[in-house]
């Protein structure tokens, strides 16, 4: 087996070009030359669907008490979403739970022997951990499709009791025609490269043998707003600022070429 830059495999009367290893080898006349190549290609599009979540925390010394007061703000949410516009089919729970609270019997002992000046002994027997309250979380996932409301949509939520907001997440409502704008751009990348492959060796395509698709892909965006706001006032004007930018979705495709002279 003789190896050149995008290595070259000689078998029998047939070689083999190929930027990677396919799958199953096709069958080659004696002439032909098998080269398979990766295209890439990405469909820049400006969002028109932002997704978050928002959500209330509350405490309570009983389980009811904590979910009591949760429902209360949180209907309290559900509600000024809906005022803002937001349909029933983009208002979607998305987390609900209710969690003891345990003591810290050590680290309760030892702020006492701090605040006494005193040195602090372990106990022999240390004591066990008990429940002091409950922690009740309900989450919502909301989909704002009007993105110049984004900001005034989250700052009214934190106005009606939500205390927990995380994202948003910019995505298309529909991304199919993206999509496939991206798997022609990913396969005209992937004949270009085997016109490039095929002239570096001294041969030509002389027929596409067989074309598989890769995933597409969303880019990672960045959060803006995250975090646990108990007990937050409600914020001033102007509402928080919101930058969808710019989604690049892409698509891979492999494809095997064959060459001749």
């Amino acid at each position: 087996m003789k190896y050149l830059a995008f290595l070259i495999a000689v078998a029998g009367g047939a070689s083999m070009v190929q930027a990677q290893l396919p799958a199953a080898t096709p069958v080659l006349t004696p002439d032909e030359t098998l080269l398979v190549v990766s295209g890439e290609g990405q469909s820049r599009q400006v969002p028109d669907l932002a997704v978050f979540s928002a959500g209330v925390v509350t405490q309570g010394k009983t389980g009811g008490e904590a979910l009591a007061a949760n429902a209360t703000r949180m209907d309290e949410v559900i509600k000024a979403l809906k005022r803002a516009g937001i349909g029933d089919r983009d208002i979607q729970t998305s987390a609900l739970s209710l969690q003891p609270q345990y003591s810290n019997p050590e680290q309760e002992a030892q702020l006492r022997a701090r605040m006494a000046r005193e040195p602090y002994v372990a106990p022999v027997q240390p004591e066990a951990p008990r429940i002091i309250g409950y922690e009740a979380r309900n989450n919502v996932q909301v989909r704002v499709r009007k993105l110049g409301e984004m900001g005034r949509i989250i700052d009214t939520l934190v106005s009606a009791g939500a205390n927990q907001v995380d994202g948003p997440s910019f995505t298309l409502d529909d991304p199919k025609a993206a999509l496939d704008e991206a798997r022609v751009a990913a396969v005209k990348d992937a004949h270009a490269r085997g016109e490039l492959y095929a002239r570096a060796a001294g041969l030509r395509i002389s027929r596409t043998i067989s074309i598989s698709e890769g995933g597409g892909y969303y880019p990672v965006q960045p959060i803006m707003v995250t975090g646990r706001m108990a007990g937050a006032p409600p914020p001033p004007p102007p509402p928080s600022p919101v930058a969808p930018g710019e989604l690049t979705l892409g698509a891979t495709v492999s494809v095997q070429f064959a060459l001749t002279r």
